[in-house]
């Protein structure tokens, strides 16, 4: 590989780029995410500017355009556009991620389950250097394998599961494709959800934000039609746990299950009903966030509180729970109090 697109020119090289390049997909790259499938291949190329030709659809599949969590199959046939390295380190290469291990829920030889904590991204990538999995990587040189099985985003707190063999990677992520796990969060809504609305099955798309400073644009998710070509199906399964009263107005704790695995699934969808989560910083109601800062909620309430599902080893049915950080707990009690 001779070449990144989008790095400054005084940092490159002055041969011509090399032509576009075709990479067929293993058997042992089967089921992994797009952009870890390319990190894997482009040694040296900054994780920002995968994730800009990937955005850019100049990364395809079979011709086809694609998203960063595309899955790549067996036989599929990657293209990468012409890419040249610097000559010398870019200003935005990532820098090492710092060891770091999490409180574990299962550590065995074929999957790691963790308690990730709000305000840290599960890898790296779009703006931000480094993830769980890295850290977890540099903890724990002497693994020689370590691949998330699902994500969760920045701000949210809870399960996360990690694999230690390829094997259980996919048969993991088969279940989650196949619908055949159970992902309960517990989410913080503003105002007084109806008890009636118990599935919420409505379509989303992803979209990018206007860019400005010469950054690209913010990735989002909307609401949209059923026949957008290009909605994603998305359903979500919703119970009221706990109605709580406030000064700054009603609040509810919900049980969020999702039967798909949207990007910012609930988040859109709860806001989508005129319920944002508290805290939201992105599909919230920024007034009201102020205000629950002031009053000792200082992140989003969305947590990932219980995950089951059926062990890739030994084939018994697993069930964990993880209970949300002591924070989101004593403002639900300072809450119930006042």
């Amino acid at each position: 590989m001779k070449n990144i697109i989008g790095a400054n020119a005084r940092h490159l090289s002055t041969a011509a780029p090399v032509a576009a390049k075709f990479l067929t997909v293993d058997g042992e790259s089967d089921g992994q995410r797009l952009d870890n499938f390319l990190m894997r291949h482009l040694k040296g190329v900054p994780k920002t500017h995968v994730y800009r030709i990937i955005r850019s659809g100049e990364v395809r599949i079979n011709k086809g355009r694609v998203s960063a969590d595309s899955r790549v199959r067996a036989g599929d046939v990657v293209r990468v556009p012409p890419l040249r390295l610097p000559q010398r380190p870019a200003a935005d290469t990532m820098p090492d991620a710092p060891a770091r291990e999490f409180p574990t829920l299962i550590d065995d030889e074929a999957l790691l389950a963790v308690n990730k904590p709000a305000g840290v991204a599960v890898h790296g990538g779009s703006g931000v250097s480094f993830g769980v999995i890295e850290q977890l990587r540099r903890a724990r040189p002497q693994a020689r394998f370590l691949e998330l099985v699902h994500r969760l985003d920045r701000e949210t707190s809870g399960i996360l599961l990690v694999a230690k063999k390829r094997s259980a990677l996919t048969a993991l992520q088969d279940q989650f494709r196949h619908r055949e796990t159970g992902k309960t969060y517990l989410a913080l809504v503003l105002g007084a959800w109806p008890d009636s609305r118990k599935v919420i099955d409505t379509p989303l798309r992803k979209f990018l934000l206007p860019a400005a400073g010469g950054q690209d644009g913010e990735r989002r998710v909307c609401t949209t039609r059923r026949d957008d070509p290009e909605g994603m199906k998305a359903v979500s399964l919703v119970r009221v746990a706990r109605r709580i009263p406030h000064p700054l107005g009603e609040m509810t704790l919900l049980e969020v299950t999702i039967k798909t695995g949207r990007t910012h699934q609930i988040r859109v969808h709860l806001a989508s009903e005129g319920h944002p989560i508290a805290g939201d910083e992105k599909y919230g109601d920024f007034e009201r966030n102020k205000a629950l800062q002031k009053a000792g909620l200082r992140r989003m309430f969305l947590h990932a509180w219980r995950l089951r599902f059926t062990h890739p080893v030994t084939g018994e049915s697993v069930s964990l729970e993880q209970p949300p950080e002591e924070a989101l707990q004593r403002f639900l009690e300072s809450s119930r109090a006042s």
